[in-house]
Formats: C-alpha cells, sequence, structure tokens
C-alpha cells in the first residue's frame, strides 16, 4: 500500500485488511511511505507487519519497493483510501491456484456522490468489455499478481506519469493467464477526481489507453514486450 499524507484514510484502510477470511497469519501487510508529514506511518504501524520508507519514483516505484520487501510469492496491491471486502484475499489466492498469472477487478466510490457514481459505473463498463476482448489493465488499487513473473517482466514502469497499472495489465497478460473479475470490488475515493475535474483525469486515461492500445512506446521500449 503506498501512502503520502494519508491519516484520514489509512486506518479504515488496514482494518479491512486485517479482517479478511484467511487467517491473518497467512498473508503480511506492507505499508510503503512517501515521506507523510501527519501520522500515517505511526497509524500504519498498528496494523501493518512493515512499514518502510520509498526509495523509488512514482506509486508505481512504492509498489516496487513493497514487492522487494515482500516474503510472500502472491502479491496484492491496493491503495490507502480503498476498502477491500473481507472474502478479497482469500478470492485472489484462489485464482493464483488455479494457474492464473494475476487478478485484478472493478473499482466503485466510496462516496455516495451521482458524479462519482455514473464515473465509476463508465470505468466498469470499459474495463468489462476490454476484459471481454482479451484486453485488461489492471488498476493498482485492486490488482493481485505472482511475484516471480512480475520480477520477471521488470515490475511497475516508473517512467510512465499515469497508466502506469493499466501498462502492467498488458504486459502481464504477455506472461500468463489475467483474470478480470466483474465481483471482486474495491471501493476507492473519488476525492482525487473532485480536485483534479472528472472530465480531466477521464481524458488522461482514455488518451493513456489509447496510446498502449495502439501500441505507441511510452518510456522504455522492453515494457512492451517479453525479453
Amino acid at each position: 500500500i503506498p501512502t503520502y499524507n494519508e491519516e484520514e484514510s489509512i486506518e479504515r484502510c488496514l482494518k479491512h485488511l486485517t479482517n479478511q477470511s484467511i487467517p491473518r497469519d497467512e498473508y503480511e501487510i506492507i505499508v510503503v511511505d512517501g515521506g507523510s508529514k501527519d501520522a500515517t506511518t505511526e497509524i500504519a504501524k498498528r496494523y501493518a507487519d512493515k512499514v518502510i520508507e520509498q526509495k523509488s519514483r512514482g506509486v508505481g516505484g512504492a509498489r516496487n519497493d513493497g514487492v522487494r520487501a515482500a516474503k510472500g510469492d502472491i502479491i496484492a496491491t491496493t491503495d490507502a483510501d480503498a476498502v477491500v471486502p473481507p472474502f478479497w484475499l482469500e478470492r485472489i489466492r484462489n485464482y493464483i491456484k488455479e494457474g492464473a498469472a494475476g487478478v485484478c477487478g472493478p473499482n466503485y466510490p466510496v462516496e455516495k456522490k451521482l458524479k462519482a457514481i455514473l464515473f465509476y459505473g463508465h470505468i466498469k463498463v470499459v474495463h468489462t468489455s476490454l476484459a471481454k476482448m482479451g484486453m485488461i489493465g489492471m488498476p493498482g488499487n485492486n490488482t493481485a499478481f505472482r511475484k516471480d513473473i512480475f520480477l520477471e517482466m521488470g515490475m511497475y514502469n516508473t517512467e510512465l506519469p499515469y497508466m502506469d497499472d493499466i501498462e502492467l495489465g498488458f504486459r502481464l497478460k504477455r506472461m500468463g493467464k489475467v483474470v478480470y473479475d466483474p465481483n471482486l470490488i474495491v471501493w476507492v475515493s473519488a476525492r482525487r477526481m473532485e480536485e483534479k475535474g472528472y472530465l480531466r483525469v477521464l481524458f488522461l486515461w482514455l488518451k493513456g489507453d489509447v496510446r498502449l492500445l495502439s501500441g505507441r512506446s511510452i518510456g522504455k521500449a522492453r515494457y512492451f514486450r517479453k525479453e
């Protein structure tokens, strides 16, 4: 879980992660903090197994740091302002055990604002449609994968200013089966959309999707093929 000044939401996130349907001693929680100035790390230490300082660039870099520190063979990623269901880790583990290289699902807003509901509903329709066509992008707040495959393929591309999580799904699919489960829902805060503007965020996402679907290079070329 990447964090930066998330004292208002991190406890809620971690409480849901500590109350999963599989025993707590069968998984570890790692928080990667990007230099928070508030009480984020103090709160995180009450629940997480490890709270480490971020060394790499960007949100993708924070997730890379977390993977390096992880003991497990299966990695699941989410955000500090997200709420995961109690069956989240168990269902992810089952998919991986059945042979999947990666697993992901949709996001719904925690807030009950109409604009947020419509926005995330539209995103779910797009992602579900793309998944049916075999094109799966993996939102970073609701993604899991085998650690060995992730390391082999080069991890998150930290050169991307956005869409690094979606781009990861395109590469991961080249390495094995990726499952998109429309019922594996994670609830997320729409506060960033409110701050930046829904249309602006949607434009940036669609721009990134088009570039990925067209095969145009973003960052290093090696991120688009298995070497």
